[in-house]
């Protein structure tokens, strides 16, 4: 069932109250807009009415609450893929949530636990045709990139669909089959030099793979790998010979 909604405060607020009341698997909520969009670490999330679609789907996938980081990595590839088939797109994954056109982010994604079940949300900048001052240097939309705009009702049930896929890998293959997808399909998974903006301040390294739980490992310039279990991830110029 989708729920639609043309303004609402967040989709995911929405979903994880119909989550903790027992709604199935697969209900989505869906905005035309959001007041109060939100991203990882309570950021917001930029929902220009109309121009993106912003949904949160309900899942309740046969896996343990231990594998949430690796459902988070499976529903980036959802997204990839979505995008790719409704628009020919070719989409970068940088871990752990956000999917990128070059450099620049065209969609994120935010996997909570809420009443049993997982609560993702999507937001995917479909039509807009520029971003707030804040924001545009790291932002795009699907539109921007292809130079043409794209439909948010074939793109729904794209992803809706890939959704299907990605959860239906992690149950049926486990996580090492989501693993392998995610570092095949990510520029960001090994040998790309990055910062990792963490709670107590920044380390930079190598990127060197994603550990069986999913979580990033970091090669820092002194040789000691690290084992990111969350944070912000940028690229970073390399050092000075």
């Amino acid at each position: 069932m989708i729920h639609r909604f043309d303004t609402i405060d967040s989709t995911m607020h929405e979903a994880a109250r119909l989550a903790e009341a027992g709604c199935p698997a697969g209900t989505a909520v869906v905005a035309a807009e959001q007041t109060a969009g939100r991203g990882r670490f309570g950021r917001r999330w930029h929902s220009e009415k109309g121009q993106g679609l912003y949904v949160s789907v309900v899942l309740r996938p046969d896996v343990a609450p231990a594998d949430l980081p690796v459902v988070t990595l499976a529903l980036g590839l959802s997204v990839r893929n979505a995008i790719a088939g409704v628009t020919g797109l070719a989409c970068d994954l940088r871990w752990p949530n956000d999917v990128l056109i070059g450099e620049k982010k065209c969609a994120g994604v935010l996997a909570e636990l809420h009443g049993g079940a997982v609560v993702a949300g999507i937001g995917i900048n479909v039509n807009q045709r520029e971003f707030p001052a804040e924001i545009a240097g790291i932002a795009t939309s699907l539109r921007l990139a292809a130079g043409r705009e794209h439909s948010l009702d074939h793109l729904l049930p794209a992803l809706l669909a890939r959704i299907d896929d990605g959860v239906r890998l992690l149950e049926n293959a486990g996580r090492a089959a989501v693993l392998e997808q995610f570092a095949a399909a990510s520029s960001y998974a090994r040998g790309k030099r990055v910062i990792v903006g963490l709670a107590g301040g920044e380390v930079e390294g190598l990127t060197d793979g994603l550990d069986s739980s999913g979580f990033l490992l970091l090669r820092r310039d002194n040789g000691e790998r690290t084992v990111i279990l969350a944070g912000g991830v940028r690229p970073a110029r390399p050092p000075c010979s």
